[in-house]
C-alpha cells in the first residue's frame, strides 16, 4: 500500500494539486497514525465495562492548526481516506458537539446520575479513529463538558486527529470561568501531537479571489455557477448541520469543510432571531446563499431576517456566495424599511470584493 506522502506525490505529479512543503511536512506524522493504527489487533471489551481500559500501543493523536484555506482538512480527509480500519469516523467538531448534548438530554430522561458515562460509552464503543475538522469552543456549556468527554475517549483508547485555526493554548481563550478548560488543554497536549501548518498559501481565497461571488439573476446559469463552486469549496459529499440555540433547531441543509449551503427560505422564511444568526455566523467561514428575492411591503418579515442575517455574516467576516433576483441596490426598493436597507446593500458590494475580510484574517 502506497504511503501517504507517495500518494501525495502522485497527486503533483497529475496536477491534481500543486506542492506545498508544509502540507508535505505533516504527512508523516500522520502516516505514523495510520500505520499504528492498522497494525493495531481489533479492541476487546469486557462484559463488565472493559471499555474504559486503554489497550497499549495507541498511537499519540495530532493537532493540526494554522491559519484557514492552508489545506488543513484537505489533508485530514487524505489520511482518514487512505486509513484502512473499521470504525473510523471524520465530522465537524460542531456537528459532534450537538451529538453530545442531545445524547445527554435522553440520558437525563433515564435518570442516569452523570449523562455523560453513558453518551461517551456509546460514542466510543465501535469508534478507534476520530477525525475531527474545526476544533472550537465558544460556548460555555461545551466548555464544561469537553475535557471530560475527551478524557473518557482517550481512556478507551480512541485516537483523535482534528484540525483548528487556534493553538490548543488559545482555544476559549478569555471565556467564561476559563480556569475550569486548562485541564482539558492539558489533556490535548498529552494525547496529540501539535502541529502548526505554517504554509503561505491560502487555496480557498485563491479559488475565488477575482472570481464572481454575486449571480443575479437567480436562474439556472447562476445555479450551475453556485454548483462549480460548492463543488470546490466542500471538497465531497455535504450533511446537514443541525444548531441547538436555546432549545430549538436551526438546519443548514448542506455542511462540509467549514461550508454552508442553504437557500433564503430556509433562513429568512423561518422564524429566526438575531441570535439564530449569531449562531449561523459562528458555525460557518462560507455561507451559499441561494434564491434572494425582491423585497417589499410584502415580504417584510423576511427582510428584516435578511438585514439582521447579513449583519452577523459581516460582523463575523463570513464568506458570502449568492444568488438573487436583482443587484443589491435594487432588491428592496420600495416600502417600509427600503431607506435602511442601503446599509445592507452597501454590505453586500463590500462583501464581494476579492480582498473583504483578508485583512481581518477570517478568510475561508
Amino acid at each position: 500500500m502506497s504511503s501517504l506522502s507517495e500518494i501525495y506525490k502522485d497527486l503533483v505529479q497529475k496536477g491534481t494539486i500543486s506542492p506545498d512543503p508544509a502540507q508535505v511536512a505533516v504527512l508523516p506524522a500522520l502516516e505514523d497514525i495510520r500505520c499504528h493504527l492498522e497494525a493495531m489487533p481489533p479492541r476487546k471489551r469486557g462484559i463488565l465495562g472493559g471499555l474504559f481500559h486503554k489497550p497499549a500501543e495507541v498511537p499519540q493523536g495530532l493537532y493540526l492548526w494554522g491559519g484557514v484555506g492552508r489545506g488543513k482538512s484537505w489533508l485530514m480527509d487524505l489520511f482518514v481516506e487512505n486509513l484502512n480500519i473499521p470504525g473510523k469516523r471524520r465530522v465537524h467538531f460542531h456537528a459532534f458537539m450537538q451529538e453530545v448534548h442531545e445524547g445527554m438530554n435522553a440520558a437525563r430522561k433515564t435518570g442516569v446520575g452523570d449523562p455523560l458515562g453513558p453518551v461517551a460509552e456509546k460514542i466510543a464503543a465501535d469508534v478507534r479513529l476520530f477525525a475531527f475538522d474545526e476544533m472550537q469552543i465558544t460556548d460555555i456549556t461545551d466548555a464544561m463538558i469537553v475535557g471530560r468527554l475527551f478524557e473518557k475517549l482517550f481512556e478507551a483508547g480512541v485516537v483523535v486527529v482534528t484540525t483548528s485555526n487556534r493553538h490548543p493554548d488559545e482555544l476559549y481563550k478569555h471565556g467564561l470561568n476559563r480556569q475550569l478548560f486548562l485541564p482539558f488543554i492539558a489533556i490535548l497536549k498529552d494525547e496529540m501531537v501539535v502541529h502548526e501548518l505554517v504554509s503561505p498559501n491560502d487555496y480557498r481565497q485563491d479559488r475565488l479571489a477575482g472570481g464572481q461571488v454575486y449571480f443575479t439573476p437567480a436562474n439556472s446559469e447562476a445555479r450551475a455557477e453556485i454548483d462549480t463552486i460548492w463543488t470546490d469549496l466542500s471538497g465531497g459529499a455535504a450533511e446537514p448541520l443541525t444548531l441547538t440555540i436555546k432549545g430549538r433547531e436551526v438546519v443548514i441543509p448542506a455542511f462540509r469543510n467549514g461550508a454552508g449551503r442553504a437557500r433564503f427560505h430556509d433562513l429568512c422564511g423561518a422564524m429566526l432571531g438575531p441570535g439564530d444568526y449569531l449562531a449561523i455566523a459562528s458555525a460557518l467561514k462560507v455561507l451559499v446563499f441561494e434564491d434572494i428575492p425582491r423585497l417589499s411591503r410584502n415580504n417584510f418579515n423576511e427582510a428584516k431576517r435578511f438585514v439582521t442575517l447579513i449583519d452577523a455574516l459581516y460582523e463575523a467576516k463570513v464568506r458570502l456566495i449568492a444568488s438573487a433576483a436583482a443587484q443589491p441596490e435594487m432588491l428592496y426598493v420600495e416600502g417600509e424599511g427600503s431607506f435602511e436597507f442601503e446599509r445592507t446593500a452597501s454590505r453586500l458590494r463590500e462583501m464581494q470584493d476579492k480582498d473583504w475580510g483578508k485583512d481581518q484574517g477570517e478568510w475561508p
